[in-house]
C-alpha cells in the first residue's frame, strides 16, 4: 500500500454546507440576535454566530463543546459565510444566558429545591418553531409532559430517586419537539410544584398564540392542583391515575359484560369506563378509563378480584371511546424518545458546565437545535429521495454531512465540488 499528501483543502464534511445555508435562509440566526439581544462588541461574536458553532458541532458527529477545537475548526472554516469561534466562546455564550436558579424549600420536610426557569430561552424556543413553521397558531395541539433523571456529577447536582447525582428537568412537548423546558435539582421529584410549572409552560404558548386542544402526563400529574390548572387551559386532559382502595373497588364492581375485548398494536386487553368518578376528595366528576390485561402468573388481585394488571387514565373527555383514549394515552410513549434523542444526539448525556443555571440554557439551546434538526430533515427529505423524515441525527450525518468537498473559484464565482455520486442539486432549487 501507498500513501500521498494534498494540501488541498477538503473537508469530510461537505454536507455542513447546505446545512448553514438553510440555518440562515429560515431566518434563525435575525431571530436569535432579535430575542437575545447583542453581546458587548469586545467579544466579537453575536448569539447567532454561538448557536451557529455550537449546532454544528452536533450536525459534524460531535457529542461535546470541546469537539470544535479538538477536531471541527478547520473544517468549518472551509465553510463560506461562517464566522468560527472557540469552545470557549460557546460556554461564555451559555454561560452569559443563564438566570438564577430559584430555591423553594418545602415547609414540611425543610428540603430545598433547585429551580431554573429561563423565561427568555424559553421564549425563543416556542419562536423558533413558529419561524420555521412547525407551530402555527391556526392550531390545536396536543401537549405531552414529562420530567426525566439526567445522571451528572456537576457541582450543585442533586441525590435523585435513582440514588444517583444528578438534575431532573420538566419538558413540555408538542409533536416530540420541546417547547418549554424547566430545570430541576435531581432532590425534587417530579410531583413537586409540578402544577406551577405546567401553568408556566401554559403560559409560555399562549403568549405565542399556541393553544392546546389535549393535555397527557403520567402518575406525576395526577394531582389535584394540576388537573384544576391544566382543565382550564385546555379542551381535554388524560392523566394516568394512581391506584387507590376506591379506584379498586370501583374497578371490581365492573360488571363483566361491560368489558370490551380490544387490540392495541401487539396488545390483547379489554376496556371500560366509570364515569362520575370524583378523585382527590372532590365535587368535580370525571371520567375514569381503565385498561386491563391478564397476568401471565394468574395471581389473583385482592383489591378488585381478577387476574388482572388494571391501569386508569383520569379524563374530562366524556365522548370518546374507550379504546380510542386509551390508544391516545399510551400513544405518549412516542413523546418519550425525546430524552433519547436529546442524550444520545444532543449532547444531554455530557453537560458542559458546573451549575444548574448554566447547564439548563444549554439544554433549551440544545433543544432548539434538535427541533431545527426535525424541520431540517423533513425539508430535505422532500428532494432527496434518499433521505427519510424520521432519520436519527446519526444516519442523516452518515448520509448526508459526510462528503468530501472543497470552494473552488471558477470565473468570479465559487462553487462547491462534492466528490459522490449523489445528486445534491435539488436542494438550490
Amino acid at each position: 500500500m501507498k500513501v500521498t499528501n494534498s494540501s488541498e483543502k477538503i473537508t469530510p464534511f461537505g454536507g455542513f454546507n447546505f446545512v448553514f445555508n438553510s440555518f440562515k435562509d429560515s431566518g434563525l440566526p435575525d431571530l436569535i440576535d432579535n430575542q437575545l439581544g447583542m453581546r458587548v462588541k469586545t467579544f466579537g461574536f453575536s448569539y447567532s454566530d454561538i448557536f451557529t458553532n455550537h449546532l454544528a458541532i452536533y450536525l459534524n458527529g460531535g457529542d461535546c463543546t470541546e469537539d470544535v477545537n479538538d477536531h471541527l475548526r478547520e473544517h468549518l472554516r472551509n465553510v463560506r459565510g461562517i464566522q468560527v469561534c472557540s469552545a470557549d466562546t460557546i460556554l461564555r455564550g451559555i454561560k452569559e444566558l443563564a438566570t438564577a436558579t430559584e430555591v423553594f424549600e418545602n415547609p414540611v420536610t425543610g428540603v430545598k429545591h433547585g429551580f431554573n426557569l429561563n423565561p427568555k430561552l424559553n421564549d425563543l424556543l416556542v419562536k423558533a418553531l413558529k419561524l420555521t413553521g412547525q407551530l402555527r397558531e391556526n392550531k390545536r395541539y396536543d401537549l405531552d409532559y414529562d420530567n426525566q433523571v439526567q445522571p451528572t456529577e456537576k457541582y450543585d447536582a442533586g441525590m435523585t430517586y435513582k440514588k444517583t447525582y444528578g438534575y431532573q428537568p420538566g419538558i413540555a412537548s408538542i409533536d416530540n419537539m420541546p417547547v418549554y423546558l424547566e430545570g430541576r435539582n435531581g432532590n425534587s421529584p417530579a410531583k413537586y410544584l409540578q402544577a406551577e410549572t405546567l401553568e408556566r409552560a401554559f403560559a409560555s404558548l399562549a403568549g405565542n398564540r399556541i393553544s392546546i386542544g389535549r393535555f397527557r402526563a403520567d402518575s406525576a400529574s395526577y394531582q389535584k392542583e394540576v388537573v384544576d390548572m391544566v382543565e382550564q387551559n385546555c379542551r381535554s386532559f388524560y392523566i394516568r391515575a394512581n391506584r387507590c382502595a376506591k379506584m379498586d373497588g370501583m374497578i371490581g364492581s365492573v360488571p363483566e359484560g361491560d368489558w370490551e375485548k380490544t387490540r392495541l398494536g401487539i396488545q390483547e386487553m379489554e376496556v371500560a369506563d366509570i364515569p362520575g368518578y370524583r378523585p382527590f376528595g372532590g365535587d368535580n366528576p370525571y371520567r375514569l378509563v381503565i385498561s386491563r390485561i391478564k397476568r401471565r402468573d394468574a395471581q389473583t388481585d385482592m383489591f378488585s378480584g381478577g387476574a388482572y394488571t388494571y391501569r386508569g387514565i383520569l379524563t374530562n373527555d366524556l365522548e370518546s371511546p374507550n379504546k380510542e383514549v386509551v390508544a391516545f394515552y399510551n400513544a405518549r410513549g412516542e413523546s418519550e424518545r425525546i430524552f433519547d434523542v436529546m442524550n444520545n444526539d444532543f449532547g444531554w448525556a455530557k453537560m458542559p458546565c458546573s451549575f444548574l443555571s448554566e447547564n439548563t440554557a444549554f439544554m433549551i439551546m440544545t433543544a432548539i437545535y434538535a427541533n431545527f434538526y426535525s424541520y431540517l430533515v423533513g425539508e430535505y427529505s422532500k428532494k432527496l429521495s434518499w433521505l427519510k423524515p424520521n432519520y436519527r441525527l446519526k444516519k442523516f450525518i452518515f448520509r448526508f454531512i459526510t462528503v468530501a468537498g472543497k470552494w473552488i473559484r471558477t470565473g468570479r464565482n465559487y462553487v462547491l465540488k462534492l466528490y459522490t455520486e449523489k445528486d445534491y442539486s435539488p436542494l438550490l432549487t
